[in-house]
Protein backbone atom coordinates (compact mmCIF):
# COMPACT_ATOMS: atom_id res chain seq x y z
CA UNK A 1 0.00 0.00 0.00
CA UNK A 2 0.94 3.63 -0.49
CA UNK A 3 0.11 6.52 1.79
CA UNK A 4 0.19 10.10 0.55
CA UNK A 5 0.30 12.99 2.96
CA UNK A 6 -0.34 16.35 1.35
CA UNK A 7 -0.02 19.66 3.15
CA UNK A 8 0.77 23.34 2.76
CA UNK A 9 -2.59 24.86 1.94
CA UNK A 10 -3.87 28.03 3.51
CA UNK A 11 -5.63 31.35 3.10
CA UNK A 12 -3.72 33.96 1.10
CA UNK A 13 -4.39 37.08 -0.89
CA UNK A 14 -4.31 37.35 -4.66
CA UNK A 15 -0.71 37.61 -5.85
CA UNK A 16 0.70 35.69 -2.91
CA UNK A 17 2.49 32.35 -2.99
CA UNK A 18 2.06 28.94 -1.37
CA UNK A 19 4.02 25.71 -1.54
CA UNK A 20 2.23 22.41 -1.31
CA UNK A 21 4.02 19.23 -0.30
CA UNK A 22 3.13 15.58 -0.80
CA UNK A 23 5.12 12.83 0.88
CA UNK A 24 4.68 9.22 -0.23
CA UNK A 25 5.34 6.27 2.06
CA UNK A 26 4.84 2.54 2.01
CA UNK A 27 5.29 0.52 -1.16
CA UNK A 28 7.93 1.75 -3.61
CA UNK A 29 8.03 1.64 -7.41
CA UNK A 30 10.83 1.82 -9.96
CA UNK A 31 9.03 4.44 -12.02
CA UNK A 32 5.87 6.40 -11.41
CA UNK A 33 4.24 9.77 -11.76
CA UNK A 34 3.05 12.05 -8.98
CA UNK A 35 1.00 15.16 -9.34
CA UNK A 36 -1.85 17.36 -8.26
CA UNK A 37 -5.52 17.73 -9.01
CA UNK A 38 -7.91 20.30 -7.57
CA UNK A 39 -11.62 20.35 -6.84
CA UNK A 40 -14.11 23.12 -6.17
CA UNK A 41 -17.76 22.60 -5.21
CA UNK A 42 -19.99 22.08 -8.20
CA UNK A 43 -17.13 21.51 -10.61
CA UNK A 44 -15.35 18.48 -11.93
CA UNK A 45 -11.99 17.61 -10.45
CA UNK A 46 -9.29 19.03 -12.71
CA UNK A 47 -5.69 18.22 -13.41
CA UNK A 48 -3.12 20.78 -12.30
CA UNK A 49 0.39 19.42 -12.72
CA UNK A 50 2.42 16.21 -12.78
CA UNK A 51 6.03 15.07 -12.68
CA UNK A 52 7.72 11.83 -13.64
CA UNK A 53 9.67 10.75 -10.59
CA UNK A 54 12.28 8.94 -12.69
CA UNK A 55 12.84 11.41 -15.55
CA UNK A 56 11.81 14.69 -13.93
CA UNK A 57 9.65 15.59 -16.93
CA UNK A 58 6.77 17.86 -15.99
CA UNK A 59 3.33 18.68 -17.33
CA UNK A 60 0.97 21.55 -16.48
CA UNK A 61 -2.57 22.71 -16.96
CA UNK A 62 -2.43 25.67 -19.34
CA UNK A 63 -3.87 28.16 -16.84
CA UNK A 64 -1.09 27.55 -14.30
CA UNK A 65 1.89 27.53 -16.66
CA UNK A 66 4.40 30.19 -15.68
CA UNK A 67 2.88 30.52 -12.20
CA UNK A 68 3.13 27.00 -10.74
CA UNK A 69 6.24 24.85 -10.58
CA UNK A 70 6.25 21.18 -9.67
CA UNK A 71 9.43 19.57 -8.36
CA UNK A 72 10.53 16.37 -6.71
CA UNK A 73 12.85 15.07 -4.02
CA UNK A 74 13.36 11.40 -4.76
CA UNK A 75 15.33 10.82 -1.56
CA UNK A 76 12.28 11.90 0.42
CA UNK A 77 9.67 10.51 -2.02
CA UNK A 78 8.17 13.98 -1.94
CA UNK A 79 6.67 16.25 -4.55
CA UNK A 80 6.26 20.00 -4.20
CA UNK A 81 3.97 22.44 -5.96
CA UNK A 82 5.21 26.01 -5.77
CA UNK A 83 2.28 28.28 -6.55
CA UNK A 84 3.07 31.92 -7.30
CA UNK A 85 0.89 34.82 -8.38
CA UNK A 86 -2.15 33.07 -6.98
CA UNK A 87 -5.56 34.09 -8.25
CA UNK A 88 -9.02 33.72 -6.67
CA UNK A 89 -9.85 31.13 -9.34
CA UNK A 90 -7.07 28.93 -7.92
CA UNK A 91 -9.19 28.45 -4.81
CA UNK A 92 -9.86 24.72 -4.38
CA UNK A 93 -9.01 21.62 -2.43
CA UNK A 94 -5.76 20.33 -3.88
CA UNK A 95 -5.20 16.58 -3.94
CA UNK A 96 -1.90 14.83 -4.40
CA UNK A 97 -1.97 11.59 -6.38
CA UNK A 98 0.38 8.84 -7.48
CA UNK A 99 0.10 6.59 -10.52
CA UNK A 100 2.55 3.67 -10.55
CA UNK A 101 1.42 2.44 -13.98
CA UNK A 102 2.90 5.26 -16.08
CA UNK A 103 6.21 7.07 -16.45
CA UNK A 104 5.04 9.88 -18.73
CA UNK A 105 3.77 12.95 -16.86
CA UNK A 106 1.58 13.98 -19.80
CA UNK A 107 -0.50 10.83 -19.35
CA UNK A 108 -1.28 11.55 -15.70
CA UNK A 109 -5.03 11.33 -15.15
CA UNK A 110 -5.81 9.35 -18.31
CA UNK A 111 -6.23 6.17 -16.28
CA UNK A 112 -7.66 5.41 -12.88
CA UNK A 113 -5.22 6.66 -10.25
CA UNK A 114 -5.05 4.32 -7.26
CA UNK A 115 -3.40 6.51 -4.65
CA UNK A 116 -4.62 9.84 -3.32
CA UNK A 117 -3.84 12.21 -0.50
CA UNK A 118 -6.50 13.58 1.81
CA UNK A 119 -6.45 17.03 0.23
CA UNK A 120 -5.38 20.46 1.39
CA UNK A 121 -7.49 23.61 1.10
CA UNK A 122 -6.14 26.59 -0.82
CA UNK A 123 -8.16 29.79 -0.55
CA UNK A 124 -7.16 32.92 -2.45
CA UNK A 125 -8.98 36.11 -1.55
CA UNK A 126 -9.29 39.02 -3.96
Amino acid sequence: QVQLEDSGGGLVQAGDSLRLSCAASGRTFDSYVMGWFRKTPGKEREFVSAISMSTGDTYYKDSVKGRFTISRDNARNTVYLQMNSLKPEDTAVYYCALDPTINDASRFGRYVIPYWGQGTQVTVSS
